[in-house]
């Protein structure tokens, strides 16, 4: 028996409303979930070894212990897990179309000091495992070009995705890393993360902003994890420089040797500098870092523009720059980074072979803006993308921008809860698409 049109749109409308309701309850039970933990935890119902448990690092103590028995020998290990629940309410392709969905990643980390293990004076050994499951609401239900969970990865195995080694030379100031690394982070300059494209407040999609604009510059063509090296010099406290060249082919699954050392090989490469300053304020010096960068790929790289489709293109090359200051400290203690931060991006490729010619963010983080809440962190950032005008025929709208507003809270050192909001303005570039809001709720846990 076919249904009339208002019983099926009535059935729609209630099938939206119930996926909303889903998330609202979702997102009121992990807040209460939070008010309880912070009850035990900050004593009003201490029993047995709870307070203990709330005080560590890690759920599992250093791997129950481990971590204190073989520190001598300089090994780490670290395991994190971080979920995701995020759902489309309004917008985009679809509010009913796989709209919420669960997705997580795992990451299993291994450092090694190699000059406690084998006497190599400077030395380190950096071994990263990483896994995950579910694609997240992106291709079925938002339709973003940004990408709206940077965290979401797929069902995937557990994938060794950086295996490298490091060697300081001259009192640190030069550092060379070669093997299976990630272009995108990993070094600092006066405690910044810097090269390359790095932030202190827009970085971390596992404890940052989710979005993948807030992350890193959507107009740098990073490679995929693979094998590569980066030498980084940093002759003097506040300015760097540092280059680095990568496998152009890369896949994070796959070891390397087979994209890398093939006839057709390609490397992509990338410089950048910067100065850390610190500016001066009653409560100390406010740190803050300036970059600016240069890339170049080599590859071939096909005509954005249809009409030219058999047309490729060699030695793209582009720019970017970033920064972010601290612009207010709450207290004199050295050790203490509550306060307010702001962050900027601006990134530049050429239309001819790339979707997004130009592309800006900024945002703000504060740390610690409610009483006693010490380490609990409110971000707000805004990206803004231009798509190429060769590429008109695929993007019909001129851009796509995002809101993101996130709440990080601190339930012990081990465990943190971000509630997430984000706004997505011509999703994807298309004409038709509404605008989506997305809600969302992450949970990290340090195990």
């Amino acid at each position: 028996m076919l249904q009339s049109p208002k019983k099926h749109e009535l059935k729609g409308r209630t099938m939206i409303n119930s996926f909303k309701l889903r998330t609202m309850l979702m997102i009121l039970f992990e807040l209460a979930a939070v008010a309880g933990f912070c009850e035990i935890c900050n004593g009003m119902h201490p029993e047995g070894n709870m307070q203990e448990l709330c005080k560590r690092n890690s759920l599992s103590n250093g791997f129950f212990g481990l971590n204190d028995k073989v520190t001598d020998s300089g090994l780490e290990f670290n395991l994190s897990y971080t979920q995701l629940y995020q759902q489309n309410v309004h917008g985009g392709l679809s509010t009913h179309r796989r709209a919420g969905r669960v997705t997580g990643s795992y990451d299993l980390e291994l450092s090694i000091d190699a000059k406690k293990l084998l006497g190599i004076e400077g030395g380190k050994f950096y071994i990263l495992s990483e896994g995950g499951f579910s694609d997240g609401i992106d291709a079925p239900s938002v339709g973003s070009y940004f990408g709206v969970n940077a965290d979401a990865s797929g069902n995937r195995s557990m994938d060794i995705t950086e295996l490298w080694y490091e060697q300081s030379m001259f009192d640190n100031k030069l550092k060379i890393r070669f093997g299976k690394l990630d272009l995108t982070g990993g070094f600092e300059c006066r405690g910044c993360p810097v090269s390359f494209d790095g932030s202190s407040y827009a970085n971390d999609e596992t404890t940052q902003f989710l979005n993948s604009a807030l992350g890193n510059n959507p107009t740098i063509p990073f490679p995929d994890n693979g094998l590569g090296a980066i030498v980084h010099y940093n002759p003097i406290e506040w300015w760097y420089f540092s280059a680095g060249i990568a496998d152009a082919h890369a896949d994070a699954r796959e070891t390397g040797f087979a994209t890398t050392f093939r006839g057709d090989s390609h490397f992509f490469s990338i410089i950048e500098t910067g100065v850390t300053p610190q500016l001066d304020s009653k409560n100390g010096p406010l740190q803050g870092a300036y970059r600016i960068g240069l890339w170049y790929d080599p590859q071939p790289k096909a005509n954005t523009d249809l009409a030219d489709a058999g047309e490729s293109y060699r030695n793209d090359t582009g720019f970017y720059t970033s920064c972010d200051q601290m612009l207010f400290k709450e207290n004199a203690d050295a050790e203490d980074t509550q306060g307010l931060g702001t962050f900027f991006r601006y990134g530049y490729a050429p239309s001819k072979t790339n979707d997004m010619t130009h592309f800006w963010s900024g945002g703000f983080q504060y740390q610690g803006l409610f009483e006693g809440r010490d380490n609990d962190v409110l971000g707000v950032g805004f990206a803004h993308g231009t798509f190429s005008n060769k590429a008109s025929a695929t993007y019909t709208e001129d851009y796509e921008s995002i809101l993101e507003v996130y709440y990080d809270m601190e339930i012990t050192p081990w465990c943190h809860i971000s509630p997430d909001l984000q706004y997505v303005s011509n999703p994807g570039g298309v004409k038709g698409v509404s605008d989506a809001i997305v809600l969302g709720v992450r949970v990290q846990i340090s195990l």
